[in-house]
């Protein structure tokens, strides 16, 4: 479909078709072809203008410059390496490529990595891979390895009787001795569930709360504990929790489990921006006017969005 624009732009990263099983699994609509559009024809620092002239969640969340805040700020070593699952349409794939010697991003999607190819066309040091990581086989490891919005989605994608910990497994086994994994996810008991906003993966308040008692999707999210066990049971040993704010979707703010927020950093309202279309029947509590409250109490950890990184020892 995208071919002759591809030709005519010329990319210059190499697009990888070898894994693809000619289906895209998930999609927003016919708003993605929107979006391509936005990116063939204009560059990255000028998308707001076309986000506000035709705003909607789809294209504001794949083209807001407040996803690369994510990772925008973290220090990767000098000539590495990073393997990026799941790149999406390219929101922090820039950033990757800016920062690192190589990337390589896997997505399951033909359209989005297509959008990520024309998104990064001058980058030379990426190559993106079209299919499903659990049937790539890669001839190197990494430095790195991100799953933004990826971990939760693995009892969909990964065929297994413990698809999060054997996903986990098969990644550690792509990280050098030394290697980071890098993960953002939803918190399971995140303020704004408690408030009443529906759970983002199944659309339905209270779920993830209820440990996803009426819906069977393959997608679930965890708690702070869940997580950190999770991760150490597949083999990670290090682990070190970051806190986006609001979430890790559109950050304006991060903290970490050593520089947690302070009461004057609730009462700045600017760092919250309630961006979500949800219903507004389902809520029973306003969040933003909760956090003083939860931070004066010394639970923040437990409620917040969270962003974590875990090292591993040794690679087998």
């Amino acid at each position: 479909m995208y071919e002759e624009l591809i030709a005519k732009m010329n990319p210059r990263p190499k697009f990888n078709l070898q894994w693809y099983k000619n289906e895209d699994l998930y999609s927003d609509g016919e708003v993605e072809d929107f979006i391509i559009k936005i990116i063939a024809e204009n560059r990255p620092e000028d998308y707001s203008n076309a986000v506000y002239e035709q705003f909607n969640w789809p294209i504001y969340y794949h083209l807001s410059p407040l996803r690369k805040n994510i990772l925008n700020w973290y220090k990767f070593k000098p000539d590495s390496s990073v393997l990026e699952i799941g790149c999406g349409m390219g929101a922090i794939t820039n950033v990757l490529c800016d920062e690192c010697k190589d990337v390589t991003a896997v997505e399951l999607s033909r359209k989005r990595a297509t959008a990520t190819l024309l998104r990064c066309r001058e980058k030379e040091n990426l190559e993106i891979i079209v299919g499903n990581l659990n049937d790539i086989e890669f001839d190197k490891k990494y430095d790195y390895i991100t799953l933004i919005g990826v971990l939760e989605y693995q009892g969909t994608y990964t065929e297994s009787t413990n698809p999060y910990m054997d996903f986990l497994v098969k990644i550690k086994q792509l990280l050098k001795p030394d290697g980071k994994l890098l993960v953002a996810i939803e918190n399971q008991y995140g303020l704004k569930y408690w408030c009443g906003m529906p759970e983002d993966h199944v659309g339905i308040p209270f779920e993830g709360i209820n440990q996803y008692r009426d819906v069977e999707r393959g997608v679930r999210t965890f708690s702070k504990t869940a997580l950190d066990t999770l991760i150490k049971e597949s083999g990670f040993h290090n682990t070190y929790f970051y806190y986006p704010y609001p979430d890790y979707k559109l950050p304006t703010v991060i903290y970490s489990q050593d520089v947690l927020p302070s009461k004057k950093d609730t009462i700045n309202s600017e760092n919250f921006r309630d961006y979500s279309s949800a219903d507004k029947n389902t809520l029973i509590a306003n969040e933003k006017k909760l956090y003083t409250d939860i931070v004066e109490n010394g639970v923040f950890e437990f409620l917040q969005i969270r962003f974590w990184w875990s090292a591993p020892t040794a690679v087998s």
